[in-house]
């Protein structure tokens, strides 16, 4: 049953009601928790670790001191003020920075809606990665010499409160509407763009008239053609990314939400897909360019699953990779 079909009399809906939990969804739920349990542990000693490193330095600083003559002190310490305040200032003019940045890319900058009207459909752990997702949307924005204009609709229920969670949320830099894209942008219908994987439609550019929107459904792959059908009732505008003229993709084809708002970012700084789509989409979803041999680019995601075991890189893999049905297929 997809979208707003309703259960007919004497039936359980699927989505309100208990559904038996096959052997291949109870072995990916173990294997979640499992990469949960590990990254909440490494989380722990590497703050342990900070602390103690935060000690050690703490107490050499004190024996370099007691080892000085006073005049000697009192210069080391006037020294290291001053390199702090140095720091501080250079930290505080990177934000002022970013605030105009981003204050000028509410004017002008291209619009890029991000749709949470799907989170009746998700677990709470799908929730969560998904809050994660749209965490590193704003990170990657903000670091932008050309920022997007970020909104989320449809913010409300058990998404936004789990956003509301996040440190600073409230002041972030980005629109935020409780009503759908439709009502919050109903003067605008017209150039509404919904990025789906099962559009005909192919974006050869992006154009600033248009707002185009990010589907944001960690789905596991249960809702397919959603997104699609969603737009098609609504009468607006479709398409995807041209992922096909640049690259071969391997195994699963889908991208996270923050991955596809990463490539339109991209793409605004340096108009150039390939570019844009080799620097974001990880070494181990690409085949090789097309009409190119395989090259390899070394991506973040590559770096930080290193150190990870083999079964928990296959799982880091589907945790970063989800099925989202609104991005694009080779």
């Amino acid at each position: 049953m997809e979208g707003g079909e309703k259960a007919s009399e004497g039936e359980e809906c699927p989505i309100c009601s208990p559904v038996a939990v096959s052997k291949s969804a109870q072995k990916k739920l173990l294997k979640q928790q499992k990469w949960e349990a590990k990254k909440a542990e490494k989380k722990a000693q590497a703050k342990e670790q900070k602390k103690r490193e935060g000690e050690r330095k703490r107490k050499e600083w004190e024996e370099t001191l007691a080892s000085l003559s006073e005049e000697e002190r009192l210069k080391m310490i006037e020294s290291r003020k001053s390199l702090r305040k140095e720091r501080m200032d250079k930290r505080s003019e990177e934000r002022e920075r970013k605030t105009e940045r981003l204050s000028r890319a509410k004017q002008c900058g291209q619009k890029i809606v991000i749709d949470l009207e799907f989170s009746h459909l998700m677990t709470p752990s799908e929730i969560n990665s998904l809050v994660q997702q749209i965490m590193y949307c704003y990170a990657v924005n903000g670091r932008c010499s050309e920022p997007g204009h970020l909104w989320l609709t449809g913010c409300k229920g058990e998404m936004a409160t789990q956003l509301q969670r996040l440190p600073g949320f409230d002041n972030w830099s980005i629109e935020r509407e409780d009503r759908s894209y439709i009502e919050a942008l109903e003067s605008e219908k017209q150039n509404l763009v919904y990025l789906t994987a099962d559009s005909e439609n192919v974006v050869d550019d992006l154009d600033r008239s248009k707002i185009y929107i990010v589907g944001g459904l960690v789905d596991r792959n249960r809702w397919k053609g959603i997104t699609m059908k969603k737009a098609e009732e609504q009468g607006i505008q479709t398409a995807k990314l041209p992922i096909a003229n640049y690259l071969n993709m391997c195994s699963s084809q889908v991208l996270t939400v923050n991955q596809v708002v990463e490539i339109l970012l991209k793409f605004l700084e340096t108009k150039d897909w390939k570019a844009s789509f080799f620097q974001v989409i990880p070494q181990r979803k690409r085949l090789q360019a097309a009409e190119q041999p395989q090259q390899k680019v070394e991506g973040r995601e590559e770096s930080e699953e290193k150190d990870d075991d083999d079964d928990d890189d296959q799982y880091e893999t589907k945790k970063q990779c989800p099925s989202l049905e609104q991005h694009v297929t080779a």
